[in-house]
């Protein structure tokens, strides 16, 4: 699978409707490819399986030109539910409403992603986003 945007995500987002806004507590979490397979019908966080560590919020966000930048993010004490020696090859993207059944999923990183793929030790992983910008519309 390719970096992409979530396409329930976009269509939201291109609609107007509720929770499309990156302007509140965004986050991203690691994710286990060998346990969650990308779907483009997939919309909310509720959806991912395979996740690793506490999700974490992306700070310092920035909008301009429709690119969307943020903080690289430090995931602490890092472990798999799967056991130690389970690879984390991805990264999701979603807006956190306070309930993963409505906290819209809006990208997936599985390539280019500075830190992955990372096999957790229980210390920290830390991803580095690209110097020009997480994501572009």
């Amino acid at each position: 699978m390719a970096n992409t945007l979530y396409p329930l995500w976009k269509e939201g987002l291109i609609q107007a409707t509720a929770n499309t806004s990156l302007g509140g507590t965004v986050k991203a979490v690691l994710v286990d490819t060998g346990s969650y397979t990308y779907s483009g019908t997939h919309q909310f966080a509720s959806s991912l399986t395979g996740t690793a560590g506490i999700a974490q919020p992306i700070l310092t966000k920035t909008f301009v030109g429709g690119l969307f930048k943020g903080d690289n993010v430090t995931f602490t004490a890092v472990a798999t539910g799967s056991g130690s020696g389970t690879a984390l090859e991805a990264i999701a993207i979603y807006i956190d409403t306070g309930t993963a059944s409505t906290s819209p999923l809006v990208a997936y990183f599985d390539t280019g992603v500075t830190g992955l793929p990372v096999t957790p030790n229980g210390g920290n992983i830390t991803i580095s986003w690209n110097a020009s910008g997480i994501f572009q519309l």
